[in-house]
């Protein structure tokens, strides 16, 4: 009973000062008894916390969803209307585009339901019920059927999940299912209820040179001018369940929708951010800060800058390749400008000295408690640093180049099958095998996978691994360079990517014509995948031996922080389940001399404006709007067109698309940036310098009526002024 007092008073504590207030990605399970609701009103909330969320009725929570595998978005009509990011829909957006249809460049607008395009595999995901499952977690440890370290494991919990889910009274209900996850380090547990809707259709996107105006440039930074935004359509059965894809699917009637005020903002506005922020670590140890910059951050700014610039240089040269690779391209750029940030960020902000000094006082608390477990646990944590760096070092780079990196591969699992049906002398087994080699043959050859632009990849990847790792951790296909080829990647790479069998259509028909053991033997393909997939699981194995308990070390370091900084309340590290950030607009001082305000305009983008930058083209049509300030009901009071604007919300990857909020519950914003001072904010939060850019909702209604034409969907919208 102790122990648990203990817990309790644990889970509403701060590692950081309450002065702070603006720091934190709140559950809002927890919001009443974290006593939230008197420093939201403090900072401008207007309405009820229950009407942000009540288990028993329907609360601004249920118009907010998990777009995608990892995004936010919201619903924004009551016909199932979803507003999320220009780079969240980019996926899909490229998956439609074509050199006919280049919706990537042109954009694409839907005037009707008709018009709107079906996009196989995209899900949009809402959170149905949270259930506190930490007493059955405990509860299995003291009677033994699991151990402490075990609770961590995906088995584990996805075990606990289903069997509460068979006890549900949701069990039988369309789309449902269940995810069971550890918060606060493993201190308490909850279990999420998700709806999936797999029937969601794209209906507006503006040209990248809008949603993406400033590309790989602008990206983290401040000042910006990017309308990032995309809409989509959730579609369903007659009776408004989770379906396939189906002509007769009808849209969704929301249960829940924002309503979208233009009443515009002020510096020091209240603004609350619903979503889904992918991932924090605000309760490492100095050391390990350490090891993110040099075991993670570095290799793989390295790996992902050598293959961005094979990708960058091919894109150039073709708008085939351009199309296919858009979206790999800024998924790979987004997070290698990341960490390129978060190093530098680490370092002027002074992150090590923060931790090390928190670390100082939690050892003088530990001894003042007379608690061994505390008063150890900083140092053990330290030597699991030192047994990881190495291991960690080799997985990313390894990771990053041939399981981010190189694309092209033998499907080792399927040829095994073939193999043995080979053997077996099994007609049904292998033509069963053979069907499957088809399959996985267009999946690898697929419409956005060009293999000469892969090539040029691996010419560059595969040397540059080598030259990273010890000899040990090379894939045993290094010693065919060294034997066959004379050590000539080159010559390797282009007979890897001439001869094997899945190298082309030609040879592929060729073996499926004669399939035999010696030829799949013999495939460097085959011997390259078997090779990496075998150093992969060795590697693997290291870092996890290497790992110990360090889930336990966290979860004690948690518990004895959250009891040195008792009771101000502290949320859990982000894991992509649903939070809630409260903060203001404001604007910001970055260095000596330098203000930021807290908004930009469209003037900003004819003033960044480079025809001979892709990255700052600006369409036509747009720049006849702006000269005839054919702006409407969306333009400021001096008549100008707001485009993007700050605020101190505690956000991160996984919040881009999350609606951004006034005090009223209204949409005024889609966040869809952090700022580049502050990129360390995963780490540790700066109230001084962290901000979250987000797109006025204004320029983003502007774009869809003036630009885009789509009357349609303004009309199909609550808004207010």
């Amino acid at each position: 009973m102790k122990k648990l007092k203990v817990l309790a008073l644990a889970l509403l504590c701060a590692a950081f000062s309450p002065a702070k207030a603006d720091e934190g990605m709140w559950l809002l399970q927890m919001m009443q008894e974290q006593n939230l609701a008197d420093r939201m009103k403090a900072q401008g909330l207007k309405i009820d916390i229950a009407s942000i969320y009540n288990p028993e009725q329907l609360t601004l929570k249920d118009a907010v969803g998990i777009f995608g595998g990892g995004c936010t978005g919201e619903i924004i009509s009551s016909n199932g209307l979803i507003l999320t990011n220009h780079h969240c829909g980019y996926g899909a957006i490229q998956q439609h585009s074509s050199v006919e249809h280049d919706y990537l460049t042109d954009g694409f607008w839907a005037k009707s339901y008709q018009e709107e395009i079906p996009t196989p595999g995209l899900t949009f995901r809402f959170v149905e019920r949270i259930v506190d499952v930490t007493e059955k977690v405990n509860e299995d440890v003291k009677k033994g059927k699991v151990t402490e370290a075990e609770t961590f494991g995906s088995k584990y919990l996805k075990e606990l999940a289903e069997k509460e889910l068979k006890k549900s009274d949701l069990k039988k209900a369309p789309g449902i299912t269940a995810q069971a996850l550890p918060f606060y380090e493993g201190n308490r547990f909850y279990l999420f209820f998700i709806k999936t809707y797999k029937d969601v259709r794209m209906v507006a996107a503006p040209p990248s040179s809008i949603g993406k105006f400033g590309g790989e440039t602008d990206n983290w930074m401040w000042p910006r001018h990017t309308c990032d935004f995309s809409i989509f359509r959730i579609y369903a059965d007659k009776d408004g369940n989770p379906a396939e894809y189906s002509k007769d699917n009808v849209p969704l009637k929301s249960k829940k929708y924002l309503t979208i005020s233009l009443k515009g903002l002020q510096e020091g506005d209240y603004a609350m951010i619903m979503g889904f922020p992918g991932s924090t670590s605000r309760y490492l140890t100095e050391s390990e800060v350490r090891l993110r910059m040099e075991a993670t951050n570095v290799p793989r700014i390295e790996v992902r800058e050598a293959r961005q610039n094979v990708l960058r240089k091919e894109m150039a040269a073709s708008d085939k390749v351009r199309i296919q690779y858009a979206s790999k391209f800024a998924g790979s750029s987004n997070y290698w400008k990341n960490s390129i940030g978060m190093n530098k960020a680490i370092v002027d902000n002074k992150v090590l000295e923060t931790k090390a000094e928190q670390e100082s006082r939690f050892a003088q608390y530990a001894k003042e408690k007379g608690n061994a477990d505390y008063e150890k646990v900083v140092g053990q944590i330290d030597e699991y640093v030192k047994r990881v760096m190495p291991i960690q070092t080799r997985n990313t780079y390894f990771s990053e180049t041939f399981r981010s990196g190189i694309e092209f591969s033998a499907p080792q699992a399927a040829f095994d099958e073939l193999k043995t049906a080979l053997q077996k002398e099994n007609k049904k087994d292998i033509a069963k095998a053979l069907e499957t080699l088809k399959k996985e043959f267009a999946n690898i050859h697929n419409k956005d996978y060009d293999h000469e632009v892969d090539r040029k990849v691996a010419k560059v990847l595969i040397p540059l691994y080598a030259s990273k790792v010890s000899a040990e951790a090379l894939p045993d296909f290094y010693q065919t360079v060294q034997k066959q080829f004379n050590g000539d990647y080159n010559a390797y790479v282009d007979a890897l990517y001439d001869n094997s069998i899945f190298a082309s259509e030609k040879n592929f028909d060729t073996f499926m014509a004669n399939p035999t053991v010696e030829a799949i033997d013999k495939d460097l393909a085959v011997q390259y995948t078997v090779a990496r997939n075998a150093k992969y699981k060795e590697l693997a194995d290291q870092l996890s031996n290497a790992r110990g308990d360090i889930n336990l070390l966290h979860k004690t370091y948690v518990r004895g922080l959250c009891e040195m900084y008792a009771p101000t309340p502290k949320a859990p590290d982000a894991n992509f389940t649903l939070r809630l950030t409260y903060g203001n607009v404001k604007s910001y001082d970055p260095k000596d001399g330098i203000h930021y305000k807290y908004y930009t305009t469209l003037k900003g983008v004819m003033e960044k404006e480079d025809p001979n930058n892709p990255e700052f083209v600006v369409p036509a049509k747009l720049k006849e709007l702006y000269a005839s300030k054919n702006f409407g009901r969306y333009a400021l009071p001096n008549g100008e067109m707001p485009a993007c604007f700050l605020t101190t919300n505690d956000i991160t990857g996984g919040n881009s698309g999350s609606p951004v909020m006034n005090g009223n519950g209204e949409l005024i914003g889609t966040a869809f940036d952090g700022n580049w001072e502050s990129l360390s904010g995963d780490i540790n939060f700066d109230n001084n310098l962290q901000r979250c850019i987000a797109v006025d909702i204004r320029y983003v209604l502007f774009i869809v009526e003036k630009l885009g034409g789509c009357k349609n969907l303004i009309d199909e919208m609550n808004i207010v002024e």
